[in-house]
């Protein structure tokens, strides 16, 4: 463990993850410059993902929320792996969030609190970023949530 972050993530019960391994063709973070911006980070656990489905119909939006602090988690550690030290950290800037969602489901926001509630609770005032909560016909996996982060970094 490195850091006041981890330190806090500690306190808060929580430990970093590793990093997902990409689905696809692309890097899980990369830095441009002072910034950090993440590849969509899904609620993956151990290389799997808990639950699949649409929010609002097979996932609750509570149930939801959890999984959208796991995608903040491992965001974090998407971060870590090209910054180095999560006390790096400037400020989080933006937080981008797909929710899978049931035709009449309009609670993204509240599922994309998750998200945002982690970084706070973790990161302080640094943690305070925009963000945009957005509802989709469907994510890779079947997943309900699906998160994005672009951080700032302080030099090393």
């Amino acid at each position: 463990m490195s850091g006041t972050v981890e330190s806090k993530l500690a306190e808060l019960g929580l430990s970093l993850p590793d990093v997902v391994p990409p689905l696809a063709a692309y890097q899980p973070a990369v830095q441009s410059g002072v910034y950090v911006y993440t590849a969509g980070q899904l609620p993956m656990v151990d290389g799997k993902l808990p639950v699949t489905g649409k929010v609002g119909a097979e996932v609750t939006a509570e149930e939801a929320k959890e999984l959208a602090r796991t995608c903040a988690l491992n965001a974090l550690a998407a971060v870590k792996s090209v910054a180095g030290d999560l006390d790096r950290i400037a400020r989080v800037v933006k937080v981008v969030g797909f929710v899978a969602s049931a035709a009449d489901f309009t609670g993204q926001p509240g599922v994309l609190n998750g998200a945002s509630e982690l970084l706070g609770a973790v990161l302080g005032d640094k943690g305070v970023h925009a963000r945009s909560a957005v509802g989709v016909a469907v994510l890779p996996l079947d997943a309900p949530v699906e998160v994005e982060i672009q951080v700032e970094l302080t030099a090393p």
